[in-house]
């Protein structure tokens, strides 16, 4: 299951009521129907839907989350983030961030948080070295190269890297931590 795929599911708010109603507790037809307050053809088919995409199935008579989906897209999303964010040199850029990074240049930002932080944690891995210390002017110098000809300057990257903790700072001086 793709994370597209629980998004598209939970895009209806039928579906998404229905499996709201199941994680808190409702373990059969009648408490979905008496939890959601909808009619009962729309809860059918919103319960068929996810028992047909493995979000809910039955167990011993009781409807139950299948939680184990979940924890596989979490898994699944960590380690393409940090396979990313390594940034090696000569590695393709991950379809995600194409549309921001076009080989060593920033376009543009993403407006949603978790993309952002991802092209960020790519910017910085293929800049800086995790545990070295770069004063300001160098970091400047850096991120400079990757903004020009692009919609954002290098000081609002720089201050996007220290608020999402990709680097730290403290008396003038920048360093990536060795986890990033």
């Amino acid at each position: 299951m793709t994370p597209e795929t629980v998004v598209r599911m939970f895009a209806d708010p039928g579906r998404l009521r229905v499996f709201a109603a199941v994680l808190l507790g409702a373990d059969s037809v009648t408490k979905v129907l008496d939890a959601t307050g909808l009619p009962a053809r729309d809860a059918s088919v919103a319960l068929r839907r996810l028992r047909e995409t493995n979000l809910v199935h039955e167990e011993g008579g009781r409807l139950l989350v299948r939680e184990e989906h979940f924890r596989e897209l979490a898994r699944t999303a960590r380690s393409a983030s940090s396979e990313t964010a390594e940034g090696q040199a000569g590695e393709s850029v991950d379809s995600t961030l194409q549309p921001f990074v076009h080989g060593d240049r920033l376009v543009r930002l993403p407006a949603q948080f978790t993309r952002r932080e991802l092209v960020l944690r790519h910017v910085a891995a293929r800049s800086f070295q995790a545990g070295v210390e770069y004063d300001e002017r160098a970091v400047n110098d850096k991120l400079r190269q990757w903004c020009e000809g692009g919609e954002i300057d290098h000081v609002a990257v720089r201050r996007y890297l220290v608020d999402l903790g990709v680097m730290a700072r403290a008396n003038g001086r920048y360093w990536r931590s060795p986890e990033d």
